[in-house]
């Protein structure tokens, strides 16, 4: 999944950062094109006054009252203008008139600049000059926006009689344009975050079943029984799984038939040679107690070859499954009772007493009641084979959460620090207490191949006083 975390990575880098240029760029525009659109109406303001001034000024009869009077009423009045989300509320727009010196004759901000030269000033210098005269400027040291000035000719253009310049304070639109910011980012974040979701998505419902199967895959390279993961509806991922699925099946098949083949030609060589070698010794003359000895060495082995087959057979009926495909709801009581009636031919012979009370109501579970009984049997002819005669094998079963826990207890050696690990390995096994005989090595390898299969666990652990506590854990239904 790595390549797909880059990818994804990578991918919402480019978009991000190609949003983040977008949303500059535009954030960059909207303070000018704002200031271009106010400078634009003011030009057709200050022409308008030019024109309304340029009778009076030219006849040098010009009188300040009037137009004194009319920004008076004008700044005078409560607007409820809404522009975007900003309302205004005032008339925000002065002037000042300066004859042809650039003597300021008047102005509608109380008439302070009346009696000033801004002869020098850009927007009065370069409309006497004839040219389009205008400039931003603060009107204080300390202010923190500035004066949009835009001036217009009075009079004849060529050799203007005065110049009319309005102006209106930067701070008047600037809630515009923030407005205006915010609705770019409000459509760039929307947009940019609707994409990256779309890809995350897209990303999600390819690459995140194809992970689940690679994690399916290598769960069957462990030798686990993983349930087939849910990868959604997406057909090819389906098609995938589901062709994967049956070539784990048909490689588990073949794979099991070889080693089951090679496992039992393997472990059968040397109980058959040992019977054969008896039986050839039994030919000739002998003394009764060694032909005795060698009778009772040709039941050993014979019963060992049994029990080989039948664990076998038992370890076949659940290796060979990647699942139960047929389970049902079982009393585990039951099973116990029917493992216990097996292994009690066994424990009378070694001499170890199985302890036991049966639980007084159902615990019930879904399984398989032939595999289940196998797994309880082997735990229990193992505690037995390794108890000392006299001792007891004390079984309980206990309900905790969603599960139960079956507990079989033996007070023989215990398994020595070596053996620990390789314990559930198969034919791997350990001299038993009273025959001084090895296992099949196939019992706890069984066991660890029913919880699996079951949902469970199984775990061997030293008990408080010696012995060991071996715990199956289930389940229930």
């Amino acid at each position: 999944m790595r390549f797909t975390r880059v990818t994804l990575f990578f991918i919402a880098f480019i978009i991000t950062f190609g949003f983040y240029q977008l949303t500059s760029q535009f954030l960059s525009e909207v303070a000018p094109q704002t200031f271009q659109a106010t400078e634009e109406v003011m030009v057709d303001t200050a022409n308008l006054f030019a024109e309304i001034v340029a009778t009076d000024v030219h006849e040098q009869h010009f009188q300040p009252d009037e137009l004194r009077k009319a920004f008076a009423g004008a700044h005078g009045r409560v607007l409820q203008a809404r522009i975007f989300e900003h309302m205004k509320r005032g008339i925000g727009i002065h002037a000042y008139l300066t004859d042809s010196q650039g003597i300021v004759i008047f102005d509608s901000d109380g008439g302070r600049r009346e009696g000033e030269n801004y002869a020098a000033m850009l927007d009065v210098s370069r409309t006497l000059a004839g040219q389009y005269g205008a400039r931003s400027s603060k009107d204080h040291e300390d202010s923190t926006t500035s004066v949009l000035y835009v001036a217009a000719p009075v009079g004849d253009p060529a050799k203007p009689d005065g110049v009319l310049t309005v102006y209106k304070p930067q701070a008047d639109v600037l809630p515009l344009v923030r407005a205006r910011r915010r609705i770019i980012y409000t459509a760039c974040g929307m947009i940019g975050g609707g994409i990256l979701l779309l890809i995350s998505v897209v990303f999600l419902w390819l690459f995140r079943p194809i992970g689940n199967i690679t994690e399916y895959a290598r769960a069957i390279e462990r030798g686990e029984r993983p349930t087939k993961p849910k990868i959604g509806i997406g057909r090819e991922v389906n098609t995938l799984a589901h062709a994967l699925d049956s070539m784990r099946d048909a490689l588990e098949g073949r794979r099991y038939a070889e080693r089951y083949i090679q496992t039992l030609t393997h472990e059968m060589k040397s109980p058959l040679a040992a019977i054969r070698g008896a039986a050839e010794l039994l030919d000739e003359e002998m003394p009764v107690d060694v032909r005795k000895r060698f009778l009772e060495n040709i039941l050993a082995e014979t019963a060992r070859s049994e029990r080989l087959i039948n664990r076998l057979l038992e370890l076949s009926a659940i290796e060979g499954r990647a699942r139960l495909e047929e389970s049902e709801e079982l009393d585990f009581r039951i099973i116990i009772a029917r493992a216990i009636d097996q292994a009690r031919p066994l424990a009378e012979v070694a001499g170890v007493v199985l302890d036991y009370t049966a639980a007084a109501s159902p615990m019930l579970l879904r399984g398989d009641a032939f595999i289940l009984r196998a797994a309880v049997t082997n735990l229990l002819e193992n505690s037995i084979d390794f108890s000392p005669p006299g001792c007891a094998v004390r079984i309980a079963v206990e309900i905790f959460g969603a599960h139960l826990a079956l507990t079989i207890r033996d007070y023989g050696p215990g398994i020595p620090d070596y053996a620990r690990e390789k314990i559930f390995e198969r034919f791997f096994s350990l001299r038993h207490h009273t025959s001084k005989r090895k296992g099949t090595g196939l019992g706890l390898t069984l066991v660890r191949e029913t919880a699996e299969l079951h949902g469970g666990s199984i775990a061997l652990e030293p008990a408080d006083g010696g012995g060991i506590l071996a715990k199956l854990t289930l389940p229930l239904a």
